[in-house]
């Protein structure tokens, strides 16, 4: 079911479980912008049901917020312009080049070119795969793209991540939303979950810059501006202090710069940024 955030902006909730990030819904008077195109083309033939269900104009344009497989692998099922920036059409390209039969899937994972559950996913949910290709994207841009959607204007930009290099984020000025699609989480390199470190106030002052008081993102779904503010908080504490591979002397610095022990979610980032520094140490 379509979650209404106002009168011109909906989504549909992430599902952890089957793998399915949020995705969004922008209707303007004349035309309506989706917001990342679901992880298989079951997820995005899920989401046109529901869109199906309310009186919206149709849909004209498909942003994705970033190239991992769950955000961009239903977009072959929408009659619409899908737009990336341009560090997302490379990495699709590669997927365009891939085969979905069950072999060449196994194949791939076997390579590490592609996640098992991404795999599980798409066997389960993408029927008559054996011929799929993924579509090419039909509009690239480079740092910023804005559209009018008929008096509804919607601001797309090129951010620094410590998701991803490629993270695009969606802003609609008069409803104050933003879509962030997993900018704003940490990712995972060499079996290490780690934050890059040296993007993360770059990534902050790039979503900052922007008056937004609802956040939409790819796995909580919707966050408000106090809720983004306390994660903002938590994870720059927790950068302030980790300087090596040490979490003993993180723990130190944290306690004596803030006179507490870190709570979980600071403890967390903690390892997290500990982890950033043992990567580059690599």
């Amino acid at each position: 079911m379509l979650i209404k955030l106002s009168d011109t902006v909906y989504y549909l909730s992430n599902q952890d479980d089957r793998e399915r990030p949020t995705l969004g819904l922008v209707c303007g008077n004349q035309h309506s912008l989706i917001i990342d195109s679901g992880n298989s083309t079951q997820h995005a033939k899920d989401f046109l049901l529901e869109i199906e269900k309310l009186n919206v104009p149709p849909v004209k344009y498909v942003a994705i917020t970033h190239a991992h497989w769950d955000h961009f692998l239903g977009m072959n099922e929408f009659d619409a312009t899908v737009i990336v920036n341009s560090q997302t059409n490379e990495i699709i390209k590669e997927w365009q080049s891939y085969s979905y039969d069950d072999s060449s899937l196994e194949k791939y994972v076997q390579t590490n070119q592609m996640s098992s559950m991404c795999m599980k996913i798409i066997q389960a949910d993408m029927p008559n795969r054996d011929n799929f290709k993924l579509n090419s994207p039909d509009v690239i841009f480079e740092n910023t793209l804005t559209i009018d959607l008929g008096n509804k204007v919607c601001i797309l930009e090129r951010i620094k991540s410590t998701h991803t290099n490629d993270s695009t984020i969606i802003y609609i000025p008069d409803e104050k939303v933003v879509f962030l699609g997993d900018c704003a989480y940490g990712t995972t390199t060499n079996s290490l979950f780690h934050f890059k470190q040296s993007l993360l106030l770059p990534m902050i002052k790039d979503i900052q810059k922007y008056d937004a008081e609802m956040f939409l993102l790819g796995h909580e779904s919707i966050c408000d501006s106090d809720e983004m503010n306390i994660y903002w908080k938590e994870l720059s504490a927790a950068s302030q202090v980790v300087k090596s591979t040490s979490l003993e002397n993180a723990l130190e610095c944290f306690k004596l710069e803030f006179n507490r022990d870190p709570n979980d979610n600071e403890l967390f980032f903690l390892q997290a940024f500990v982890n950033d520094h043992v990567i580059h140490s690599q």
